[in-house]
């Protein structure tokens, strides 16, 4: 699934980086599950069913007690390295390594999600799996984009690309080119990052739900992709588009029956608030996150409502009201978001939480007691992109405080990190304050430099602007193509399929006529009804066929309509069909009747061959 809910860098300072809350959208699940699940462990017969349990509860234990989930994880390798089982092992890698990648805010935590699937995808390799080599170079594509090694991630898809067009396998299909649109957009190739998107979800909705499994497949499929299209048109700023993918992938869980579908829920009316926040729908933003937490809480998980806690908290900071941010943070939600941060080891986010609304507040003495417990926090544990918000409020504060040299310090690292992952934005926030802060230290020299760096930057920046509204009109153009393209393949199977409906409807009618012809000569009535049953057959047949692709609109596929339908409809045709077929052929074997014109017309065609010999 991916990670939606991992926040970009914001636009404003104030928003808190706490990506690290994205595995509970990944595996959100009642604490009360675990119990079951631990029974479920002990009753596991077979080595597949104990690995099953042993990574259903090592992932979900992320959501209570990440140390614990730790253990976990540790026994369910022990146990699949103890089984010799290769599909095994490589599962248990896998397992721990998608478990680790749901705290990928942290160095750590994404280091070792590494680590694991390298393992995984050495011990497939080893052993010729070409499925799970694919899996494991898509998971490595994905992770190192958080490194961020964009090379890493385009060197690690292209392979598993190549390699999972080759099998037959839907899912790592539609999630192969999921992927690749997701390293195409961290390249600013979103043109491409579209088509792979597009692509992702025709492949989906391709797919035959021929079965419960097939169905709930193609639903999960199709889910992605839309929370996928969603990321992508939130990325170019169409919030729009944005929302009514989110919403679609919504929808799609009305069509699976897994039991951490009402958790998911939660998840993405938040991930919809934030959507709408971000298209400054303020009021609408702050309902969508007060009804998550809502639905967490009629489902008694406690977890489930720290998205919206957060969303609360930052939309506050959002729309520049720190005293609202204060209050919240001081609240009984408050205090259960920060009991719930300190149980996960995420003290230091709440000492910035607290630093930057200080800040906002004029209270720099506070400001600074509660960064500075933050910060090694931070620079210790936290990725590139999380350390970068700490660095701006930072330089914030002290260019408010007068502590210039401070000040320029954090600025300067702000810009490095931007100019490293290539965040063009922060470089240019960044040179314009160290132009100002520079000015004011009289180091002109220095500042106009920075200053150059700025328009430089900023020119990129207003071109970039150009080129985005440009990609929306791309972005639709695509889509528009895709949707004509889809249009005109509809349209020649339609056309391919009237032409075997003609094609059949010929052979009925020359059939009918060959069955006539064969009246009218003496031929055995064996013969006549042995022929005259396939006609019917196929004629009554053709009418079934018609009716049933007919009747869709009108039964939506469910079964108990179509049963119903198709009986009715055989309690009309069956009769009839006996009725007429007994009829006609009874009317063909009866010779006295037709074959004085049959002789007539042998006569005449003898008569013609004569008189055309001599």
């Amino acid at each position: 699934m991916p990670n939606c809910y991992a926040m970009p860098i914001p636009r404003r300072t104030g928003l808190l980086l706490l990506s690290f809350f994205a595995f509970v959208s990944t595996y959100a699940q009642d604490p009360a599950a675990i119990d079951s699940m631990k029974a479920a462990l002990q009753k596991a017969g077979t080595p597949a069913e104990k690995v099953y349990w042993y990574d259903n509860l090592s992932r979900t234990m992320m959501n209570v007690s990440p140390p614990s989930a730790d253990s976990m994880g540790q026994q369910l390798i022990l146990f699949a390295e103890e089984s010799r089982d290769r599909s095994l092992m490589v599962k248990a890698y896998m397992s721990n390594g998608l478990r680790c990648g749901y705290f990928r805010g942290q160095r750590n935590y994404t280091q070792r999600s590494i680590e694991y699937y390298e393992k995984a995808l050495s011990i497939a390799k080893q052993n010729k799996m070409e499925k799970e080599i694919g899996a494991a170079q898509l998971q490595l594509a994905d992770i190192n984009l958080v490194v961020p090694d964009q090379d890493k991630s385009l060197k690690y898809i292209a392979e598993a690309f190549s390699r999972i067009a080759t099998l037959k396998d839907d899912s790592l299909l539609v999630e192969s080119n999921n992927i690749y649109g997701k390293v195409y957009l961290s390249r600013n190739e979103k043109i491409l990052a579209l088509r792979h998107y597009f692509t992702a979800l025709r492949i989906a909705e391709e797919i035959k739900a021929t079965n419960a499994d097939k169905k709930r497949l193609k639903s999960e499929l199709m889910r992605n992709s839309y929370l996928y299209l969603s990321q992508f048109y939130g990325s170019i700023e169409d919030y729009d588009k944005a929302i009514d993918n989110a919403t679609k992938a919504y929808e799609m869980l009305n069509n699976l029956t897994d039991k951490r579908v009402p958790y998911q829920r939660a998840i993405d009316i938040n991930t919809i608030g934030n959507l709408f926040a971000a298209k400054k729908n303020y009021d609408i933003a702050i309902s969508y996150f007060e009804r998550s937490i809502a639905m967490a809480d009629s489902l008694g998980f406690a977890t489930l409502k720290m998205p919206g806690y957060i969303s609360l908290l930052n939309q506050y900071l959002r729309m520049d009201q720190p005293q609202k941010a204060m209050d919240y943070l001081n609240s009984s939600a408050g205090n259960n978001l920060k009991q719930h941060l300190t149980t996960f080891g995420m003290s230091g986010m709440i000492d910035q939480a607290y630093g930057y609304v200080f800040s906002e507040l004029n209270k720099f003495d506070s400001a600074r007691f509660y960064f500075d417990k933050a910060l090694p926090f931070f620079e210790k544990n936290m990725t590139d992109n999380n350390r970068l918000g700490i660095y701006l409020q930072l330089g914030k504060l002290f260019t408010k405080t007068g502590e210039t040299p401070k000040a320029i310090d954090y600025y300067l690292k702000a810009k490095e990190i931007g100019e490293k992952n290539g965040l063009l934005e922060i470089v240019m926030m960044s040179a314009k304050h160290l132009d100002s802060l520079y000015e004011k230290k009289g180091d002109f020299r220095t500042a106009s430099f920075y200053n150059g760096i700025y328009y430089k930057y900023k020119d990129s920046s207003d071109k970039l602007s150009k080129e985005k509204d440009l990609t929306q009109e791309e972005a639709t153009a695509e889509q528009q193509r895709q949707e004509r393209i889809q249009r005109e393949q509809e349209e020649i199977k339609r056309r391919k399929n009237n032409i075997q409906y003609l094609a059949i409807i010929i052979g009925i009618v020359f059939l009918f006529i060959s069955l006539v012809v064969l009246g009218m000569f003496k031929v055995s009535a064996g013969l006549i009804k042995a022929i005259g049953f396939f006609v019917f057959l196929m004629l009554f047949e053709f009418i079934f066929l018609v009716f049933k692709k007919n009747i869709y609109s009108i039964t939506h596929g469910e079964p108990w309509k179509d049963l119903a339908f198709m009986i009715a409809l055989a309690a009309l045709l069956v009769p009839l069909h006996h009725w007429l077929e007994h009829k006609v052929l009874h009317y063909l074997t009866s010779h006295n009747r037709l074959t004085s014109a049959g002789l007539h017309i042998k006569n005449k065609l003898f008569r013609r061959t004569k008189e055309g010999e001599q």
